[in-house]
C-alpha cells in the first residue's frame, strides 16, 4: 500500500490504492476556493471514496476547527453530532460538528474499529483533520473492511458465515462519571444523553439492550445481535464491527472475551478466530503518517480507523466530523 498523488488538474485515481491521497498543487489557495473546487468534483470524489473506502486530502487551506467545519461540508453530507450519537469515547466539542477524536491519554492505542458499530446508531462517514502532527508516532490506521472480509472467509470460511448469520453482542461499561483517561470513558449520562437512571432505562430498552446497573454507579449494558458483516449496494460484503477494538482494548477482554463480546446467539466466540481476525485487520492496515493541515475522509461502512500512540512534548491535535 503505498500513497498516490493527483495533482488537482488532472484528478484521476488508481483504485488499488488505499488511501487515495489528493495534493494540492498550489492552485486552491483559499479556503473559499478548496470549496468551490470541492463541490466542482464532488461526483468524482464520492465515487472514489466508495471504491477505496478512503481519501487523504494533503495541502488544502484548513488550519483550524472552523476551516475544517467549512471544507468539509462542501461534500454535500448529512451531519451527524457527537451528541446524538452512542460514542462511549470522552470528546469535546470545537464547533457543533466538529468534536475532538478521542481525549484518551498519548500511550493508550486506539485499535482498529468502524465508528460505532458497536452501538444501533452509527455514522456512516468520519473524516478527521491534523490540526498539529505528534513529534513521534501518533498515525491514524485505516485498513479496507471488504478486505478483511475477504480474507478472513478464506482462512476460516465456516465461522465467517456463522459470524454473518448470527451477529455480534457487544457489552460496554458506561461509567458513573466521565473518565478521559479512558478510550471508552463517556459516562452513561453522556452516552445515551439522558439525565436519570429511569430516562437511561427507557432508552436502553428502545435500543433493545439489556442492562444492570452497578454498586459504583456505572452502567453494563448489553445490545441485541448486531451485524458484523454486511453487504454494500454493489454487492461487495464488508468486515463492520468491533471486534479488534473490543478484543484488544476493552477492559478485561482479553483475558475474558466473553465479557465483552458474544455471538448474537450467546455462544462464545472461539479465542483462534478472534486473534486471526487481530492479525488480519492489521495486515490490512495502512499508517497515515499525518502532516498539520491534512484532511482525511473515511467511508465507515468500507474501512476502519484506530490511532497509534504517540509521545513528545507537542500536542497531538486531530479532530472529527460525522456523516451520514
Amino acid at each position: 500500500m503505498a500513497y498516490i498523488s493527483n495533482m488537482l488538474s488532472d484528478l484521476k485515481f488508481d483504485s488499488k490504492e488505499f488511501p487515495s491521497v489528493i495534493v494540492n498543487d498550489g492552485s486552491v489557495s483559499s479556503l473559499a476556493a478548496a470549496q468551490q473546487w470541492v463541490r466542482d468534483n464532488r461526483l468524482s470524489l464520492q465515487r472514489e471514496l466508495g471504491e477505496t473506502g478512503a481519501l487523504l486530502f494533503r495541502g488544502f487551506p484548513v488550519v483550524d476547527a472552523e476551516s475544517y467545519d467549512a471544507f468539509f461540508s462542501s461534500f454535500g453530507y448529512d451531519n451527524f453530532t457527537y451528541k446524538e450519537s452512542l460514542s462511549n469515547a470522552v470528546r469535546i466539542n470545537h464547533t457543533e460538528y466538529v468534536f475532538t477524536a478521542n481525549e484518551a491519554p498519548k500511550d493508550v492505542e486506539i485499535f482498529l474499529h468502524n465508528e460505532m458499530a458497536q452501538t444501533p446508531i452509527f455514522p456512516s462517514i468520519i473524516s478527521l483533520f491534523c490540526e498539529a502532527a505528534a513529534e513521534q508516532g501518533g498515525e491514524t490506521a485505516v485498513s479496507r473492511s471488504d478486505k478483511i472480509y475477504q480474507q478472513l472467509h478464506e482462512a476460516h470460511p465456516q465461522a465467517t458465515n456463522q459470524l454473518e448469520e448470527l451477529g455480534i453482542k457487544y457489552t460496554t461499561q458506561m461509567p458513573a462519571d466521565d473518565s478521559p483517561e479512558s478510550g471508552q470513558g463517556r459516562s452513561w449520562k453522556g452516552t445515551l444523553g439522558v439525565e436519570d437512571k429511569q430516562q437511561a432505562e427507557d432508552k436502553l430498552r428502545k435500543l433493545g439492550y439489556s442492562w444492570q446497573w452497578n454498586q459504583d454507579g456505572s452502567l453494563s449494558a448489553q445490545t441485541g445481535a448486531l451485524p458484523a458483516i454486511k453487504t454494500l449496494a454493489d454487492g461487495r460484503k464488508v468486515f463492520f464491527n468491533q471486534i479488534v477494538a473490543a478484543y484488544m482494548g476493552w477492559k478485561g477482554a482479553k483475558e475474558n472475551p466473553t465479557s465483552v463480546l458474544c455471538l448474537g446467539d450467546n455462544s462464545e466466540f472461539e479465542r483462534e478466530f478472534l486473534n486471526s481476525i487481530v492479525d488480519i485487520a492489521q495486515e490490512q492496515a495502512f499508517n497515515i503518517e499525518w502532516q498539520d493541515g491534512d484532511v482525511a475522509i473515511v467511508d465507515n461502512r468500507l474501512a476502519m480507523h484506530g490511532r497509534l500512540p504517540y509521545s513528545g512534548e507537542r500536542k497531538r491535535k486531530v479532530l472529527v466530523v460525522l456523516g451520514r
